[in-house]
């Protein structure tokens, strides 16, 4: 059984949810509304539906965010739902868990829906919330900057194993919030920068944690997306259909604590042999032997030390050498493998629930040709990289278009 993606929805980025006096109800509503007049399916022949959020109790107060489509959506009233958690990767879980609801037979049409409300509260505050995501009490235990933090202490591995110069990373940010200026959903879209934005300049880019400065994060953002998964017995016979395929996946957690992982991979080519396996994974099934035979990835750029990392994790290059991609241009929007053409969790934003389904359709979208002025040319096959925590989960996509 193959599991198709009929096409979905993301709401705009920018958008201040909060500022605007709207809740859950008014975010998930709208990601609905537009999936379905998207993929042109009535509501009733939704089986079952799967909502990623990450922080919904902490940012609002709200959980049991998998109510939220029948509070707001009267003909989803006795639909199956489940809200699934993984930080970073909960839209992922999403997915996966909609799959496989689908490659059993139990249902033919999954609704999957990631939402996140981050700016109901101050900057500092907001990220505190977000440590939760790591082994509270644990690790990071005297800062609120949990995960600079964490990813700065990956840069300094990468640089104690391999060398790093931070204007690889620099490079990424510039590369990312530019791509982004060419899609209409992006949180950064009209942000105003300088030549000096990224650099080393302590003013027009404050360092925040160790190499880390203030355009190598991703910020908070307020948003969601939507996705119709089908299965092979929807979309027999309905020629008017527009769909792609996931013809692969991967999908692997390891424990929480980052020196842990760094510990278990001091022998190993790769810091994180775990994020190496989840992509082989994903192109295995997919039948395939190695990255290039994707046109295209969007990958976890939380962090620019994040892109950094999945670069010689999915094969671009050989460990600790990320930075021969970004030097040849081989990443750029008009590259031979271009990386977050629309611009990435750096220039896109960060709506954390959201985040693996918003890959998943951007690739839905660059295989069937919809992605507009950030469009891949000629792509067909595509690679999502989705990590939650410090790689404490890892999922992996790959997406193909129907022949």
């Amino acid at each position: 059984m193959s599991v198709h993606i009929l096409g979905g929805s993301q709401t705009d980025f920018a958008i201040n949810w909060n500022r605007a006096g709207l809740e859950f109800d008014a975010l998930v509503r709208t990601a609905i509304e537009e999936a379905l007049e998207a993929t042109r399916i009535d509501a009733a022949d939704i089986g079952v539906i799967h909502v990623g959020n990450a922080f919904g109790q902490l940012f609002t107060g709200q959980g049991h965010l998998g109510g939220m489509p029948a509070t707001v959506f009267p003909e989803l009233w006795g639909t199956p739902a489940t809200r699934h958690e993984a930080a970073c990767a909960s839209g992922s879980m999403a997915v996966l868990a909609a799959m496989s609801d689908l490659e059993s037979g139990r249902y033919d049409c999954a609704l999957v829906l990631g939402a996140e409300l981050e700016k109901t509260v101050p900057g500092g505050q907001a990220a505190s919330y977000m440590g939760a995501a790591a082994w509270t009490g644990h690790e990071a235990q005297d800062t609120d900057l949990v995960w600079p933090t964490m990813f700065a202490a990956l840069a300094d591995e990468y640089d104690r194993r391999y060398g790093l110069d931070a204007a690889h990373l620099r490079a990424i940010s510039e590369l990312n919030i530019t791509n982004a200026r060419l899609n209409p959903y992006a949180q950064t879209r009209k942000w105003t920068y300088t030549p000096d934005s990224f650099t080393d300049d302590d003013t027009a880019n404050p360092p925040v944690v160790g190499r880390l400065r203030r355009q190598d994060c991703s910020q908070m953002t307020d948003g969601a997306a939507a996705l119709l998964l089908v299965s092979d017995r929807y979309i027999e016979g309905r020629k008017d259909i527009r769909s792609a395929t996931i013809t692969g996946w991967g999908h692997r957690t390891v424990g929480l604590p980052l020196d842990r992982k760094l510990q278990a991979s001091a022998t190993d080519p790769y810091v994180f042999p775990h994020v190496r396996g989840t992509v082989l994974d994903a192109l295995s099934r997919a039948g395939l032997t190695d990255i290039h035979d994707v046109h295209g990835i969007e990958v976890h750029d939380c962090f620019s030390m994040s892109e950094y990392m999945a670069i010689d994790h999915l094969g671009l290059t050989a460990p600790g050498e990320s930075w021969k991609a970004i030097e040849s241009g081989e990443i750029s929007r008009t590259g031979t493998l271009p990386i977050n053409p629309g611009g990435g969790l750096i220039g896109i934003g960060h709506p954390v629930g959201a985040t693996g389904v918003r890959m998943l359709l951007d690739a839905y979208k660059q295989v069937t040709g919809q992605a507009g002025d950030y469009q891949v040319p000629n792509a067909t096959r595509y690679a999502t990289l989705n990590i939650g925590g410090s790689t404490t989960t890892t999922a992996s996509f790959i997406v193909e278009s129907v022949r």
